[in-house]
């Protein structure tokens, strides 16, 4: 395999994560680009939990499945974004909104982006990619 054919899974982040493994496999793909949304991949959880990457990880060679890129789109819309208002509040966590003071929602943000590159690191991933705000 010369070049790996991978699907981005944000545009399913509402199906199970396992489910989509099941059929990105018999699709044929080669790997996932994992979105942190749904329950495809949880920043907070990979560094907290000694066992969720290495669960991801066995979930995705199950399916033969492999990862190179992490996507954190949605949390990185609040990071340069101008104005911080309420139609950032349903695309992002509630420990990144807090109290939605905008320059709180940027800070956590930020913050949440840089542990996404360590969460990455423990995946075995050295590619995170995403968004950081324009003009709504």
């Amino acid at each position: 395999m010369s070049r790996p054919i991978t699907l981005f899974t944000g545009q399913w982040a509402d199906m199970p994560f396992e489910k989509l493994c099941r059929l990105a496999a018999e699709w044929g793909y080669d790997g996932l680009e994992i979105a942190c949304s749904g329950d495809h991949f949880e920043v907070d959880r990979a560094l907290a939990e000694d066992d969720y990457v290495a669960n991801r990880l066995k979930l995705l060679e199950s399916h033969g499945l492999k990862v190179w890129t992490i996507s954190n789109h949605l949390v990185g819309q609040a990071v340069c974004d101008d104005p911080i208002d309420h139609r950032h509040r349903n695309i992002l966590p509630d420990r990144i909104w807090g109290d939605g003071e905008a320059e709180g929602v940027r800070q956590r943000a930020a913050a949440e982006l840089a542990d996404t590159a360590r969460a990455a690191a423990k995946l075995g991933v050295d590619t995170v990619v995403g968004f950081t705000g324009s003009k709504i």
